[in-house]
């Protein structure tokens, strides 16, 4: 016969087993118990630490129906629908799901939350601590929301809210969750590369610029899978409506109009699933290389005539002048010899010479005198 010491400090507890069946918990301080060599019996102390809150053991199930391992143990039986919040000394240590937990009641104070997750959306004094711990995403979803954002939240397929700026949380366990962010800014969509044909069958590259933003986040999120794609295949549409009855010339000389139409055309349909259209235009239009060599031979060719018509405008002009001058030269004798002088004048303008007239016609004596000067 034989005896074995046990020493238990302050801050352990002993599993006492015998034959393998759990016997108690023993509190600090010293035990002896004897041991046979001859026979099976045997007595086993299992020394753990209460400063590891949180007891785990192969035989919990057992040990916790001890009502000795009920005073020292906190047991909480968690359902499938239940969650637990267990706040150590006022500090949040661990975050519970379902199933049997033992906690040792000593030397930490210990507080307990439980929740019903069938009640859906969490909410909490202390929600920032609660999401800042490591476990807290495996039972909460956390949905963070900016002030240019609607968030939906859909459970099993359905929209059961519509989060506004801020921070929500929900139990996960409540149902299959789906988050759909929306953004409400004003965003800007490039079609680009359009090869399309004219009415006179000229086969142009176009990029298309279109501005918008969500005005109905439901319909955004519901009635099309990606907004911004329906929209850039409605984009895609309108602009072959447009350009394929139009001529070259006439895309040329008013993109503003194709513009305005094709923002027309957009925004009904647009409106169906919750867009707005802001601006549609026509970034740039690209045209083939021997179609460039072209129109530049045409504009030369438009601008030498321009150039011509100018030219004989400005001829015609100065004839009619000529022939109104003559005509009222004809009929004004007097106005004649004043014109007949002030060309005399331009003539001897630099020269000196001194002119004498005498009696009789002066516009004779004119021409004589100019007639003289030449010879």
């Amino acid at each position: 016969m034989f005896s074995n010491k046990v020493r238990i400090g302050k801050h352990e507890r002993g599993l006492w087993f015998r034959d393998q069946d759990f016997n108690g918990i023993l509190k600090p301080g010293k035990y002896r118990y004897w041991r046979w060599p001859l026979r099976a019996c045997r007595n086993v102390a299992q020394i753990v630490s209460t400063l590891v809150t949180k007891f785990e053991h192969p035989l919990l199930d057992l040990i916790v129906r001890d009502p000795q391992a009920r005073e020292e143990l906190l047991v909480l039986d968690l359902g499938d629908t239940e969650r637990a919040l267990v706040w150590k000394d006022d500090r949040l240590t661990y975050i519970l799901g379902p199933g049997r937990h033992a906690f040792w009641r000593e030397p930490a104070e210990l507080s307990v939350e439980r929740f019903d997750v069938s009640e859906f959306r969490f909410e909490h004094g202390r929600l920032e601590t609660i999401v800042a711990m490591t476990d807290a995403r495996k039972h909460l979803l956390i949905v963070d929301v900016e002030p240019h954002e609607t968030v939906l939240l859909l459970r099993d397929g359905q929209i059961v809210e519509t989060l506004s700026e801020g921070r929500h949380a929900y139990w996960r366990a409540a149902g299959r969750l789906e988050v759909r962010t929306i953004d409400r800014r004003e965003q800007v969509l490039d079609v680009a590369g359009q090869e399309i044909m004219t009415n006179d069958k000229v086969t142009l590259r176009m990029n298309l610029l279109v501005t918008w933003s969500v005005s109905d986040p439901v319909k955004a999120a519901t009635l099309v899978k990606e907004a911004d794609q329906a929209l850039y295949r409605d984009a895609q549409l309108a602009l072959r409506a447009a350009i394929g009855t139009r001529k070259l010339e006439t895309l040329l000389t008013n993109k503003d109009a194709i513009g305005d139409e094709l923002r027309n055309a957009m925004v009904k349909r647009a409106e169906r699933i919750g867009i707005m259209i802001h601006t549609v235009g026509l970034k740039d239009i690209i045209l083939p290389g021997e179609m460039k060599v072209i129109l530049n031979r045409v504009i030369e060719a438009e601008k030498a005539a321009e150039a011509n018509l100018i030219r004989r405008r400005e001829e015609t002009a100065t004839v009619r002048s000529q022939l109104n001058t003559a005509k009222l030269l004809a009929e004004n004798p007097h106005l004649a010899r004043e014109r007949e002088l002030e060309l005399l004048g331009e003539i001897l303008r630099g020269t000196k010479a001194t002119i004498v007239l005498g009696n009789g016609d002066i516009a004779d004596q004119v021409r004589g005198m100019i007639g003289s000067l030449q010879s």
